[in-house]
């Protein structure tokens, strides 16, 4: 595998106007890390997934994926080069059913590890069910599920706790640990519950008013006075 870094971007920038959702962000996550990325509201952490993601356009920088420069590939093009993302609101069809959402996109993927995936995110029992009618944190599981089919490298998640229970979120934990560890995955997590944020991840990179505010361990930005003033004394 190429390159000192699974993801990287550098001198990221998404202006809208005169306004920096995005200014000159660096950012560069190791293979096999799990990265959290947070900040208030509007600090620019979805933009950024946006834009490593390809899901973005009018801006500036450049991304590399294991090395390999990705900037002006399209989604299908980083999708298949190993990179895979959820959603803060699921991407999910609810009119079809779990098991053939799940075939439609191994059909995509040049690896179909529909078995592996309904097995490791406990699927079985929901294949024949349209998505309409499982349970929201399902829904939220079988999102997951689905930029899991292929075997991507590196997984970008927006908000993957959204709406879950206390027990969920801990499920949660469990299973991207476990993921990132036998799947050797590559992790870039923006997510708003400090606790599955300080529990799972090895490194935190903090972004406030579209810029990087800090960098570091769990315990070095639970310390960090200008990540506590940032969120204005909150559990960040």
């Amino acid at each position: 595998m190429s390159g000192a870094f699974a993801i990287e971007g550098v001198n990221l920038t998404r202006r809208y106007g005169g306004f920096a959702a995005i200014d000159n962000v660096d950012i560069a996550v190791p293979h096999g890390e799990i990265r959290g990325l947070i900040g208030p509201n509007g600090a620019g952490k979805s933009t950024l997934i946006d834009v490593l993601s390809g899901r973005a356009a009018n801006w500036s920088g450049t991304a590399k994926l294991h090395g390999e420069d990705i900037t002006r590939f399209s989604v299908q093009q980083r999708r298949a080069a190993g990179l895979a993302r959820s959603f803060q609101k699921t991407n999910i069809f609810p009119e079809i059913t779990v098991g053939t959402q799940l075939a439609v996109a191994a059909r995509k993927a040049e690896i179909g590890n529909v078995d592996e995936v309904v097995a490791d995110l406990g699927l079985a029992h929901l294949l024949e069910r349209r998505a309409a009618d499982i349970s929201y944190g399902d829904q939220r599981r079988l999102d997951l599920a689905l930029s899991l089919i292929g075997r991507p490298k590196v997984l970008l998640l927006d908000e993957p706790a959204a709406g879950l229970s206390m027990d969920e979120s801990r499920a949660l934990v469990v299973l991207l640990r476990d993921l990132a560890r036998r799947w050797q995955v590559t992790v870039l997590l923006v997510e708003h519950d400090m606790d599955l944020v300080f529990s799972i991840c090895d490194r935190i990179t903090v972004l406030n008013l579209g810029r990087p505010l800090a960098e570091g361990t769990p315990d070095e930005i639970r310390r960090n006075p200008e990540v506590v003033t940032a969120y204005l004394g909150s559990s960040a």
